[in-house]
């Protein structure tokens, strides 16, 4: 259901308040450019730090300004199942095409628990779910390919962003399943496309949309040899943007300079130093950016 090049969106700020002038100017980049599908209010998209009401209104901003163009697969996970299926219920009621849903954090969940806790949506919100597995920033608490491989079972579990920098686990989601594995890491989707992933949910494609759509194009194409010389363009940019700080702080320090949003980031996440950020210039100046 969801391939290809999809833009995990930031969400700009402008004086403490989300500037919603802006993000429907990115929501615009993205139609222009041909990305495939718009992820807001994800990890790079500051969800935490969102209030309830932001939270909806971005979702709701992004899907009126996408207008059934692309699809919006809209961020909507939470460490609450209630508040999952709160979320995922105003998504449908919205608009949006699927939602995102993350590991519950924090609370740090048995498989079993896991598996209640997705199941319990697709039982209560009828809207395709594309799951979110990212130990890292769940306490270490993240899906086993057994669990993903009964959750695929469930019909509307559609896909799953794997952010574990595994290919061995990507490798055993693949032999248990035909969930549809979207890569979480810019620098691994090529990896992950030649053991089956579809597409990738990118970090990188805020900046350079096109770049990465042409390496997804080819990898559904399967023209693994020509997305082979994307990957290398793209990898020194792709892991500085999730290596040098801590995700959305490069990104959006890239997108500041390159006058695409206001230098503005929340609370506890602070601003690139100014070390990293002479060196994310350079990486962009190389690139082209700057």
């Amino acid at each position: 259901m969801f391939t290809g090049s999809l833009v995990a969106l930031v969400t700009p700020f402008q004086d403490g308040k989300v500037d919603y002038n802006t993000l429907e100017e990115l929501v615009d980049f993205h139609l222009t450019n041909g990305t495939d599908g718009i992820v807001p209010v994800g990890t790079t998209g500051e969800s935490p730090t969102l209030t309830p009401q932001e939270h909806m209104k971005v979702i709701e901003c992004v899907v009126k300004s996408v207008n059934g163009k692309i699809p919006v697969i809209a961020g909507a996970g939470s460490n609450s199942t209630a508040e999952a299926i709160e979320l995922t219920a105003f998504a449908k009621k919205i608009g949006a095409d699927a939602t995102l849903q993350v590991c519950p954090y924090y609370n740090k969940p048995t498989q079993e628990g896991l598996y209640a806790h997705f199941k319990a949506i697709v039982d209560n919100v009828d809207l395709p779910i594309v799951l979110y597995n990212i130990p890292g920033r769940c306490g270490g608490s993240g899906l086993a390919p057994t669990t993903i491989a009964a959750l695929g079972e469930l019909e509307n579990i559609v896909a799953i962003k794997e952010a574990t920098g595994s290919l061995d686990q990507a490798s055993e989601i693949a032999m248990l399943s035909d969930i549809t594995i979207l890569s979480g890491d810019d620098s691994l989707t090529l990896p992950l496309a030649s053991i089956g992933a579809k597409g990738v949910i990118s970090v990188v494609a805020n900046i350079i949309p096109t770049d990465v759509k042409a390496m997804t194009d080819l990898i559904l194409e399967g023209d693994f040899l020509s997305a082979r010389k994307w990957h290398k363009k793209l990898f020194t940019l792709s892991k500085s943007l999730l290596g040098m700080s801590t995700n959305p702080i490069p990104i959006k320090a890239a997108m500041s300079m390159m006058g695409m949003i206001p230098d503005e980031i929340r609370l506890p996440m602070t601003p690139l130093d100014d070390s990293n950020k002479e060196k994310l210039g350079r990486i962009l100046s190389d690139y082209g950016l700057l």
